[in-house]
């Protein structure tokens, strides 16, 4: 089952420095049929204004997977990180027994357009842990470029590592070009076209469209022949 969800359903809040989509109940906004999907809690389509920004708050077992669209991010935690995060670079940070983080756009001038996740940690109480890598254009383009990992996977797969039986793939699939996934029983996938168009097995979907499936073995990701299409895979439990 795939069920396409369009861009204009999300939940849309704004204010003098942030415009942001919500895919699922997240602060204000609640709806009780939209709270999460398998694991993934959260999935916050944010564009922060430039000098705007997330002052320091808290957050505790949870795994926050950051991916930097355009701009760049500026991230503190009370671990003592401080980093940017610019376009196509990852950063996980597993909130566990407690942690506290700022997040500002790094430009005085240039919004910052970011895409945040929150997966359910498989189990609660972890250290609190950060990690960021940088993947190139180059890398996803014309594939499945794994960018997030169960944590024991990281090194071999060179990606992030969550604390969660779950795979996150950045992929841009040129015009006309084709990729394939498969599902092992009982596994469920969310996508998430950032740009361009493309089709989802028999659905197609639009930019800012999501797709929430299970009970699929094989996905078949197809681009039109005049659009190419960018997009966040996640295979989940």
């Amino acid at each position: 089952m795939i069920r396409i969800i369009p861009s204009a359903q999300r939940y849309h809040f704004e204010t003098d420095w942030l415009s942001t989509y919500w895919h699922f109940s997240f602060d204000h906004y609640f709806d009780a049929e939209n709270t999460q999907f398998s694991v993934l809690r959260v999935f916050n389509d944010d564009v922060i204004r430039p000098g705007g920004g997330f002052p320091m708050h808290g957050h505790r077992d949870m795994e926050i997977v950051t991916y930097v669209l355009e701009g760049r991010l500026e991230h503190r935690d009370g671990m003592g990180n401080v980093g940017v995060i610019a376009p196509g670079e990852v950063q996980r940070m597993s909130a566990g027994t407690g942690v506290r983080h700022s997040e500002y756009n790094a430009s005085k001038e240039e919004p910052c357009h970011l895409l945040q996740l929150w997966l359910l940690p498989a189990r609660k109480g972890l250290e609190p842990s950060w990690e960021q890598k940088r993947f190139t254009r180059e890398q996803r383009t014309g594939r499945l470029l794994p960018v997030a990992v169960p944590v024991e996977h990281r090194e071999e797969k060179g990606a992030v590592g969550v604390h969660q039986d779950a795979t996150i793939y950045a992929s841009l699939l040129p015009a006309g070009q084709t990729a394939t996934h498969a599902l092992a029983p009982g596994r469920h996938a969310y996508l998430f076209l950032i740009a361009g168009q493309l089709q989802v097995n028999d659905p197609a979907l639009r930019a800012g469209d999501q797709a929430r499936i299970s009970d699929e073995s094989t996905l078949r990701l197809a681009a039109p022949p005049d659009a190419p299409a960018d997009f966040l895979l996640l295979d989940l439990p």
